[in-house]
Protein backbone atom coordinates (compact mmCIF):
# COMPACT_ATOMS: atom_id res chain seq x y z
CA UNK A 1 0.00 0.00 0.00
CA UNK A 2 2.78 2.38 0.97
CA UNK A 3 4.74 1.64 -2.21
CA UNK A 4 1.64 2.17 -4.33
CA UNK A 5 1.00 5.57 -2.73
CA UNK A 6 4.63 6.59 -3.30
CA UNK A 7 4.37 5.47 -6.92
CA UNK A 8 1.23 7.56 -7.42
CA UNK A 9 2.97 10.49 -5.70
CA UNK A 10 5.96 10.04 -8.01
CA UNK A 11 3.85 9.97 -11.17
CA UNK A 12 1.38 12.75 -10.31
CA UNK A 13 3.56 15.18 -8.36
CA UNK A 14 3.00 17.99 -10.86
CA UNK A 15 -0.78 17.63 -10.59
CA UNK A 16 -0.49 17.66 -6.80
CA UNK A 17 1.61 20.82 -6.97
CA UNK A 18 -1.00 22.51 -9.15
CA UNK A 19 -3.73 21.30 -6.78
CA UNK A 20 -1.95 22.98 -3.84
CA UNK A 21 -1.96 26.29 -5.72
CA UNK A 22 -5.65 25.90 -6.56
CA UNK A 23 -6.31 25.31 -2.85
CA UNK A 24 -4.27 28.40 -1.95
CA UNK A 25 -6.22 30.50 -4.46
CA UNK A 26 -9.54 29.24 -3.03
CA UNK A 27 -8.37 30.17 0.49
CA UNK A 28 -7.32 33.65 -0.65
CA UNK A 29 -10.75 34.16 -2.23
CA UNK A 30 -12.44 32.97 0.98
CA UNK A 31 -10.53 35.54 3.04
CA UNK A 32 -11.25 38.19 0.40
CA UNK A 33 -15.00 37.52 0.52
CA UNK A 34 -14.97 37.61 4.32
CA UNK A 35 -13.08 40.92 4.27
CA UNK A 36 -15.51 42.39 1.73
CA UNK A 37 -18.48 41.40 3.92
CA UNK A 38 -17.10 42.32 7.35
CA UNK A 39 -14.15 44.64 6.79
CA UNK A 40 -11.96 42.20 8.77
CA UNK A 41 -9.65 39.36 7.78
CA UNK A 42 -11.17 37.26 10.58
CA UNK A 43 -13.61 37.60 13.45
CA UNK A 44 -11.92 39.21 16.43
CA UNK A 45 -12.60 38.18 20.00
CA UNK A 46 -13.12 40.68 22.80
CA UNK A 47 -9.41 40.65 23.66
CA UNK A 48 -8.61 42.03 20.18
CA UNK A 49 -11.75 44.00 19.38
CA UNK A 50 -12.66 45.44 22.76
CA UNK A 51 -15.85 44.89 24.75
CA UNK A 52 -17.07 43.15 27.90
CA UNK A 53 -16.25 39.69 29.15
CA UNK A 54 -18.50 38.35 31.93
CA UNK A 55 -17.95 35.07 33.79
CA UNK A 56 -21.04 33.75 35.58
CA UNK A 57 -20.89 30.58 37.75
CA UNK A 58 -23.71 28.07 37.06
CA UNK A 59 -24.79 24.84 38.75
CA UNK A 60 -27.26 23.55 36.17
CA UNK A 61 -26.93 23.15 32.38
CA UNK A 62 -27.87 26.17 30.26
CA UNK A 63 -28.77 26.05 26.57
CA UNK A 64 -25.91 28.15 25.28
CA UNK A 65 -27.41 28.52 21.79
CA UNK A 66 -30.79 29.70 23.10
CA UNK A 67 -29.23 32.05 25.63
CA UNK A 68 -26.91 33.56 23.03
CA UNK A 69 -29.76 33.92 20.54
CA UNK A 70 -31.99 35.66 23.11
CA UNK A 71 -29.19 38.03 24.11
CA UNK A 72 -28.41 38.82 20.48
CA UNK A 73 -32.11 39.51 19.83
CA UNK A 74 -32.15 42.08 22.62
CA UNK A 75 -29.09 43.83 21.24
CA UNK A 76 -29.12 43.30 17.46
CA UNK A 77 -26.26 45.75 16.91
CA UNK A 78 -24.02 44.00 19.44
CA UNK A 79 -21.49 41.26 18.76
CA UNK A 80 -22.34 38.52 21.29
CA UNK A 81 -20.62 35.22 21.99
CA UNK A 82 -21.51 32.80 24.83
CA UNK A 83 -19.47 29.77 25.90
CA UNK A 84 -19.95 27.18 28.63
CA UNK A 85 -17.09 26.09 30.88
CA UNK A 86 -17.31 22.51 32.13
CA UNK A 87 -15.29 20.50 34.61
CA UNK A 88 -15.54 16.73 34.64
CA UNK A 89 -18.51 17.01 32.28
CA UNK A 90 -20.44 19.26 34.67
CA UNK A 91 -21.26 22.91 33.88
CA UNK A 92 -19.25 25.37 35.94
CA UNK A 93 -19.66 28.78 34.35
CA UNK A 94 -20.87 30.80 31.39
CA UNK A 95 -18.50 33.16 29.66
CA UNK A 96 -20.36 35.98 27.93
CA UNK A 97 -18.37 38.16 25.54
CA UNK A 98 -20.06 41.16 23.99
CA UNK A 99 -18.99 44.19 22.03
CA UNK A 100 -21.10 47.32 21.43
CA UNK A 101 -23.16 46.76 24.58
CA UNK A 102 -22.77 48.28 28.05
CA UNK A 103 -21.99 46.47 31.30
CA UNK A 104 -25.23 47.77 32.79
CA UNK A 105 -27.24 46.25 29.95
CA UNK A 106 -25.64 42.85 30.51
CA UNK A 107 -26.19 43.00 34.27
CA UNK A 108 -29.87 43.68 33.63
CA UNK A 109 -30.45 41.19 30.81
CA UNK A 110 -28.59 38.11 32.05
CA UNK A 111 -30.90 37.48 35.08
CA UNK A 112 -33.96 38.25 32.97
CA UNK A 113 -32.92 35.48 30.58
CA UNK A 114 -32.79 32.90 33.36
CA UNK A 115 -29.17 33.02 34.55
CA UNK A 116 -29.01 34.38 38.11
CA UNK A 117 -26.24 36.78 39.14
CA UNK A 118 -25.09 36.41 42.74
CA UNK A 119 -23.24 39.43 44.05
CA UNK A 120 -19.58 38.64 44.53
CA UNK A 121 -19.74 35.42 42.51
CA UNK A 122 -19.62 36.75 38.94
CA UNK A 123 -16.88 38.85 37.37
CA UNK A 124 -16.72 41.33 34.49
CA UNK A 125 -13.80 42.66 32.52
CA UNK A 126 -14.03 45.62 30.18
CA UNK A 127 -11.64 46.48 27.38
CA UNK A 128 -12.12 49.67 25.41
CA UNK A 129 -12.29 49.47 21.62
CA UNK A 130 -9.26 51.72 21.21
CA UNK A 131 -7.22 49.53 23.55
CA UNK A 132 -8.41 46.39 21.77
CA UNK A 133 -7.51 47.84 18.37
CA UNK A 134 -4.13 48.91 19.68
CA UNK A 135 -3.49 45.46 21.07
CA UNK A 136 -4.51 43.89 17.75
CA UNK A 137 -2.12 46.20 15.90
CA UNK A 138 0.70 45.18 18.23
CA UNK A 139 0.01 41.46 17.84
CA UNK A 140 -0.22 41.83 14.05
CA UNK A 141 3.19 43.53 14.11
CA UNK A 142 4.52 40.63 16.21
CA UNK A 143 3.37 38.10 13.59
CA UNK A 144 4.88 40.14 10.75
CA UNK A 145 8.11 40.67 12.69
CA UNK A 146 8.35 36.93 13.42
CA UNK A 147 7.83 36.16 9.72
CA UNK A 148 10.56 38.65 8.74
CA UNK A 149 13.04 37.21 11.25
CA UNK A 150 12.21 33.70 10.07
CA UNK A 151 12.85 34.83 6.48
CA UNK A 152 16.27 36.20 7.43
CA UNK A 153 17.25 32.96 9.19
CA UNK A 154 16.11 30.88 6.21
CA UNK A 155 18.07 33.05 3.77
CA UNK A 156 21.22 32.88 5.91
CA UNK A 157 20.85 29.09 6.13
CA UNK A 158 20.49 28.43 2.39
CA UNK A 159 22.04 31.59 0.88
CA UNK A 160 19.73 31.35 -2.11
CA UNK A 161 16.69 33.44 -3.00
CA UNK A 162 15.09 30.51 -4.83
CA UNK A 163 15.39 28.00 -2.00
CA UNK A 164 14.40 30.55 0.63
CA UNK A 165 11.51 31.78 -1.52
CA UNK A 166 10.03 28.29 -1.82
CA UNK A 167 10.08 27.87 1.97
CA UNK A 168 8.52 31.29 2.60
CA UNK A 169 5.81 30.58 0.03
CA UNK A 170 4.89 27.32 1.79
CA UNK A 171 4.79 28.97 5.23
CA UNK A 172 2.71 31.91 3.96
CA UNK A 173 0.33 29.48 2.21
CA UNK A 174 -0.10 27.59 5.48
CA UNK A 175 -1.00 30.74 7.44
CA UNK A 176 -3.37 32.04 4.73
CA UNK A 177 -5.19 28.71 4.42
CA UNK A 178 -5.53 28.38 8.19
CA UNK A 179 -7.11 31.84 8.39
CA UNK A 180 -9.51 30.88 5.59
CA UNK A 181 -10.75 27.84 7.55
CA UNK A 182 -10.99 29.98 10.70
CA UNK A 183 -13.29 32.31 8.73
CA UNK A 184 -15.40 29.41 7.45
CA UNK A 185 -15.78 27.99 10.97
CA UNK A 186 -16.67 31.41 12.38
CA UNK A 187 -13.99 31.20 15.07
CA UNK A 188 -13.53 34.42 17.05
CA UNK A 189 -9.78 34.84 17.24
CA UNK A 190 -8.38 36.30 20.44
CA UNK A 191 -4.86 36.62 21.75
CA UNK A 192 -4.73 32.82 21.97
CA UNK A 193 -5.37 32.59 18.23
CA UNK A 194 -2.51 34.98 17.48
CA UNK A 195 -0.23 32.85 19.66
CA UNK A 196 -1.32 29.78 17.65
CA UNK A 197 -0.40 31.52 14.38
CA UNK A 198 3.04 32.33 15.78
CA UNK A 199 3.43 28.65 16.69
CA UNK A 200 2.39 27.65 13.18
CA UNK A 201 5.17 29.73 11.64
CA UNK A 202 7.65 27.67 13.65
CA UNK A 203 6.00 24.34 12.84
CA UNK A 204 5.73 25.08 9.12
CA UNK A 205 9.26 26.32 8.65
CA UNK A 206 10.66 23.25 10.45
CA UNK A 207 9.31 20.76 7.92
CA UNK A 208 10.18 22.95 4.94
CA UNK A 209 13.76 23.42 6.14
CA UNK A 210 13.99 19.65 6.66
CA UNK A 211 12.79 19.03 3.11
CA UNK A 212 15.05 21.64 1.50
CA UNK A 213 18.11 20.52 3.48
CA UNK A 214 17.67 16.87 2.54
CA UNK A 215 17.07 17.65 -1.13
CA UNK A 216 20.00 20.01 -1.62
CA UNK A 217 22.59 18.79 0.87
CA UNK A 218 22.22 15.05 0.41
CA UNK A 219 24.04 13.81 -2.68
CA UNK A 220 22.91 10.16 -2.52
CA UNK A 221 19.93 9.00 -4.56
CA UNK A 222 17.58 10.74 -6.97
CA UNK A 223 15.64 13.90 -6.13
CA UNK A 224 12.51 11.82 -5.54
CA UNK A 225 14.37 9.45 -3.19
CA UNK A 226 15.67 12.41 -1.18
CA UNK A 227 12.17 13.88 -0.98
CA UNK A 228 10.66 10.60 0.25
CA UNK A 229 13.50 10.25 2.79
CA UNK A 230 12.65 13.70 4.17
CA UNK A 231 8.93 12.86 4.01
CA UNK A 232 9.31 9.89 6.36
CA UNK A 233 10.83 12.10 9.04
CA UNK A 234 8.58 15.11 8.34
CA UNK A 235 5.30 13.19 8.42
CA UNK A 236 6.32 11.53 11.68
CA UNK A 237 7.01 14.97 13.20
CA UNK A 238 3.76 16.48 11.94
CA UNK A 239 1.67 13.41 12.76
CA UNK A 240 2.91 13.44 16.35
CA UNK A 241 2.12 17.15 16.69
CA UNK A 242 -1.37 16.69 15.17
CA UNK A 243 -2.13 13.84 17.57
CA UNK A 244 -1.14 15.99 20.54
CA UNK A 245 -3.14 18.99 19.31
CA UNK A 246 -6.27 16.89 18.68
CA UNK A 247 -6.04 15.54 22.23
CA UNK A 248 -5.85 19.16 23.40
CA UNK A 249 -8.94 20.12 21.40
CA UNK A 250 -10.96 17.22 22.82
CA UNK A 251 -9.89 17.22 26.45
CA UNK A 252 -8.77 20.79 27.26
CA UNK A 253 -11.06 22.53 29.76
CA UNK A 254 -9.72 25.99 28.92
CA UNK A 255 -11.21 27.77 25.90
CA UNK A 256 -7.88 29.52 25.40
CA UNK A 257 -5.98 26.24 25.11
CA UNK A 258 -8.74 24.72 22.97
CA UNK A 259 -8.56 27.60 20.49
CA UNK A 260 -4.78 27.33 20.28
CA UNK A 261 -4.94 23.57 19.71
CA UNK A 262 -7.72 23.86 17.10
CA UNK A 263 -5.87 26.46 15.04
CA UNK A 264 -2.61 24.51 15.33
CA UNK A 265 -4.40 21.32 14.17
CA UNK A 266 -5.82 23.09 11.11
CA UNK A 267 -2.45 24.63 10.31
CA UNK A 268 -0.56 21.33 10.63
CA UNK A 269 -2.92 19.63 8.17
CA UNK A 270 -2.26 22.40 5.66
CA UNK A 271 1.45 22.19 6.44
CA UNK A 272 1.51 18.61 5.10
CA UNK A 273 -0.17 19.75 1.89
CA UNK A 274 2.05 22.74 1.25
CA UNK A 275 5.29 21.04 2.27
CA UNK A 276 4.89 17.74 0.44
CA UNK A 277 2.73 18.82 -2.50
CA UNK A 278 3.68 22.45 -3.12
CA UNK A 279 7.24 22.88 -1.90
CA UNK A 280 8.43 19.37 -2.74
CA UNK A 281 6.86 19.62 -6.19
CA UNK A 282 8.48 22.97 -6.93
CA UNK A 283 11.89 21.77 -5.70
CA UNK A 284 11.70 18.62 -7.80
CA UNK A 285 10.62 20.50 -10.91
CA UNK A 286 13.36 23.11 -10.35
CA UNK A 287 16.16 20.56 -9.86
CA UNK A 288 15.10 18.24 -12.68
CA UNK A 289 14.87 21.16 -15.09
CA UNK A 290 18.23 22.45 -13.90
CA UNK A 291 19.82 19.04 -14.49
CA UNK A 292 18.30 18.86 -17.96
CA UNK A 293 19.80 22.22 -18.88
CA UNK A 294 23.24 21.34 -17.40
Amino acid sequence: MRQKLLQLYNVHYKKLTILSFVLLLACILTIGVHYAQTGELFKKGVSLKGGISMTVPIDTPVSVESFESALASRYPNADVNVREVTEGGKPKALIIEAADVTREDLLKSVPELGVPLVEGKYSTETMGSSLGNQFFAQTAKAVIFAFILMSIVVFITFRSMFRSGFILLAVASDIISTLAVVDLLGIRVGTAGIAALLMLIGYAVDTDILLTSRVFKQKVGTVFERITDAMRTGLLMTGTAITASIVGVIFAQSDTIRQIMLIVTIGLVFDMIYTWFQNAGILRWYLERKNEQA
